[in-house]
């Protein structure tokens, strides 16, 4: 596992709550802001503003994003960097599971 992304990520990270069951995170990322490598137990990511992101997996895998507003995801654990690839300020809440 990578780093907290608390840590690591703190240039685009903060937290709203955190329990012995989960742990809630904001996540705002200007066009062109990225979130250096870090970890997630399995999460839930709500959208609140739509954007085009990017995933960078360790091993260098990509995948791209459209993140879509009052949308949700299911993610399994993982390690990942995130690049905002649009033009709008993309933002998500990330609800990680324990």
């Amino acid at each position: 596992m990578m780093g907290d992304p608390l840590k690591v990520a703190s240039n685009v990270a903060g937290l709203l709550l955190e329990n012995d069951r989960v742990r809630v995170i904001t996540g705002t990322l200007k066009p062109g802001d990225k979130a250096a490598m870090h970890s997630h137990p399995d999460h839930v990511v709500y959208t609140t503003k739509s954007g085009k992101i990017k995933l960078t997996y360790p091993s260098g895998n990509t995948k791209d994003i459209d993140m879509e507003e009052g949308k949700a995801m299911f993610m399994e654990a993982q390690s990942h960097e995130v690049n905002n690839i649009g033009d709008t300020t993309v933002a998500f809440v990330v609800i990680e599971l324990k």
